[in-house]
């Protein structure tokens, strides 16, 4: 018994300084070490692993328990990006936006789609992947097509303009109207990584799933590489914007990944401020992920957040956030 103990105590080590090692890539860039990022990926997995080897030595009595607890708490913040509680506030919100990867309307079709967006009644919307019919009434202003992201706005758009963007990703900000100021909102679609469901599903057979293990990694590794590429002018129109911020999308990034830490810099993440239950918004794998985000600047304050699971429009559950802008 004692060897299995010692065992599952070199595992939970192990884990826990897996777990601890995404901290980093706060720290460092994919072009540095692109594999801290593959960490992120596995973040979910490994802190149900966690949960259940504390519930082990707590049933064991083992005082190691207090000491694996203890790691646990400091990580709750990464935890709180995933799964989240936060009590209702209170105040009325004034802002509205909703930002969904429509998947180009190919599965819940143009109209269908449209009508959803527009009976959201926000006052900002933010599409990814849009397709070509994103036509939604009582939305007088919109931005250019840039190719994949597009936006619709109650309020005038004063200016707008295309970030450079590497591989298949695409980005804009665009400044708006609202309340009688002015905010940049910012619509992010970084590089998709294009996996078909067969790529990542597993099999019975040993040898087929490390072959497939090798070809994710190997089309992860420089999509990482590619997003940082793309964040370094996104975060421009963040960092040089004289008026507050909202930065909304589909991140094709993880929690805790390089992509969330260096676009989320001096923004809150409106889930973890005000968000309840599950962040995740990607449901097209068996393991649903969180990859759709809304940022904000300090000076906005977040109301509501939560995922919209009623509709299954796209691979992706639409993602809506109220603010209250004095």
């Amino acid at each position: 018994m004692k060897i299995f103990r010692f065992g599952f105590l070199l595992i939970h080590l192990s884990i826990v300084l897996l777990l601890s090692a995404t901290l980093l890539n706060d720290y460092v860039p994919p072009r540095v070490f692109p594999y801290l990022n593959l960490l992120s990926l596995a973040f979910p997995v490994l802190m149900i692993l966690n949960f259940m080897l504390c519930l082990l030595w707590l049933i064991s009595w083992k005082k190691r328990a207090i000491f694996f607890i203890a790691i646990t708490l400091m990580l709750l913040t990464p935890i709180r990006r995933w799964i989240n509680w936060n009590p209702a506030v209170a105040e009325k919100p004034n802002l509205k936006i909703v930002t969904m990867n429509v998947k180009g309307s190919a599965i819940g079709g143009h109209e269908k789609v449209n009508e959803y967006l527009q009976e959201t009644n926000a006052d900002i919307i933010f599409a990814q992947e849009y397709g070509r019919k994103f036509n939604i009434a009582n939305y007088p202003y919109k931005t250019d097509q840039y190719e994949i992201v597009a936006l619709k706005s109650k309020t005038e758009i004063i200016k707008q303009e295309k970030l450079a963007t590497a591989g298949n990703g695409n980005a804009f900000y665009a400044d708006i109207k609202f309340n009688g100021q002015i905010i940049r909102v910012v619509n992010v679609y970084l590089n998709p990584f294009s996996f078909d469901k067969q790529e990542v599903k597993p099999v019975e057979d040993f040898q087929e799933n490390k072959a497939k293990v090798k070809d994710v990694v190997r089309k992860l590794v420089p999509t990482f590489k590619i997003h940082q590429e793309e964040i370094a002018n996104i975060r421009k129109a963040i960092d040089n914007s004289p008026y507050p911020v909202i930065v909304a999308g589909d991140f094709n990034a993880v929690p805790n990944s390089y992509e969330y830490y260096e676009l989320g810099r001096g923004l809150k993440d409106v889930f973890l401020e005000v968000g309840r239950g599950s962040s995740t918004s990607f449901h097209d794998y068996k393991f649903p992920i969180r990859i759709d985000y809304i940022f904000a600047s300090k000076d906005i304050k977040p109301i509501s957040y939560r995922v919209d699971r009623t509709v299954r429009l796209s691979d992706h559950f639409p993602v809506i956030a109220e603010f209250k802008i004095d």
